[in-house]
Formats: structure tokens, sequence, C-alpha cells
């Protein structure tokens, strides 16, 4: 008969001792991916608290850059990330930062994905492996990764809320939570859906073709792997 351990009972299947800094720092790894695009090329981890003092011990440096390659929590390969990373040719950097006044488990991901594409995204491991983001590209935002997301910049003009959900209620897609960043009234904002089923790429054009919305990113559940 198979024994179960506790965390096979109420906590994430995973590699490595924490689920804090291990699990969540893998799963902000794969979100911060989602949100760059798959084709990365460097990327310069920020780490800012409990993450900064303890990350090469816990083994929060293999489980950010098992994340940005792809992988699960539980992928056996995430303890060979670092090497995986460099037989790929990606580069990586970490560095200790203060980030203000953040969750003690918060790295800030500067991703370039070449071509002079920078992506900046920061999040948070809150405990159980589950992950917060907060800031993408210097907007704030505020979503798990648990549903399937649809992050919009757009100008902050009337209309182009209802237009939006107009589009996702016509393709039959329910919205689980909703929430609306700016920066300054009528300057860029940023909304964030979380809803019950993938984004598919057609959908995305038809938003996309939306006056004064600049930038669509989704992220979807993904499968393990590379």
């Amino acid at each position: 008969m198979k024994k179960y351990g506790v965390f096979d009972v109420i906590g994430p299947i995973m590699i490595g001792p924490s689920s804090s800094h291990t699990a969540g720092a893998a799963r902000l790894g794969k979100v911060a991916r989602a949100i760059a695009g798959e084709d990365i090329k460097e990327v310069k981890f920020f780490l800012h608290g409990s993450f900064a003092k303890t990350y090469k011990g816990h083994g929060t440096d293999r489980a950010l850059v098992a994340g940005i390659l792809g992988m699960e929590p539980s992928d056996l390969r995430l303890r060979n990330s670092l090497e995986i990373a460099n037989n790929l040719g990606i580069k990586y950097e970490f560095k200790e930062a203060d980030l203000g006044e953040r969750h003690p488990n918060t790295v800030k991901f500067l991703i370039n994905s070449g071509a002079d594409n920078e992506c900046e995204i920061i999040g948070s491991s809150i405990g159980g492996g589950s992950i917060l983001i907060t800031e993408v590209n210097n907007q704030e935002v505020y979503f798990t990764g648990e549903y399937p997301t649809v992050i919009i910049s757009h100008r902050d003009i009337p209309g182009v809320i209802s237009k939006v959900t107009a589009i996702l209620y016509d393709n039959n897609i329910n919205i689980a939570f909703m929430s609306v960043f700016r920066t300054q009234k009528g300057k860029e904002a940023t909304m964030v859906f979380g809803v019950d089923s993938a984004i598919i790429e057609e959908i995305v054009e038809t938003i996309k073709k939306i006056e004064a919305i600049s930038k669509v990113t989704t992220i979807n559940p993904v499968k393990e792997g590379i």
C-alpha cells in the first residue's frame, strides 16, 4: 500500500524543501515566461527580502530558472535547471535588491527576448506554493495566475472596457474577476481579466482591433515541459 506524506495530502507536489521558496518560485518563473513570451534570451532576477537571503540554500535560484524554462514545481529536472539553461544559451543573473514595502518572498524579473524586447514583472510567493503578480511593465496589476488571464494595456478613455467585455460575451467567455488600474486620468491604464476558459488567438486579435488598446497579453494554463 502506498504511503502518503503531508504534502501529498495538503500541499503542492514539488521538488525542494519549501513551498514558498521552490514551488512558488517555479510558478512565478512560469507566469513570467508566459507574460514575456517563450523566446527568452536573458533574465535578471532581483531578489527581495527572504528570497535574497536564502535563495541558494532553498533552491529558489533553480526554481525560478526552472519556471522560466517552462517547468512545473514537480519536474525532476528542476534540480538541474541552471545547467539546462546554460546548455540552451539562456543567460541569467541573480541580484539582491530592496523592492520597497513588499512581501518578503518577492522577485522582479527583467526579461530580454531579443530585438531590445524587454519585459519587467514583479511577483511574490505568498505561501503554500501560491503566487501573486503585482506589476507588469511598470503597471500595477493584481492576479494569481490560477485562472486563464488577459492583461490589456490601453488609453484611459470611455468605452474601452465595455467593448472588451462585449467581445468576451460574444465568445461565451465567462469573467471570474476583473480589475482596472491607471497611472493618471486619461493616460495609460491596464485592465486584468480572470476568465473560466482559455483565450484563443482569434479573440486576442479581435480585442487588439479596439481603438486605444496598445497591447494584449494572455496567460493560459500550459502543459509541463520546456
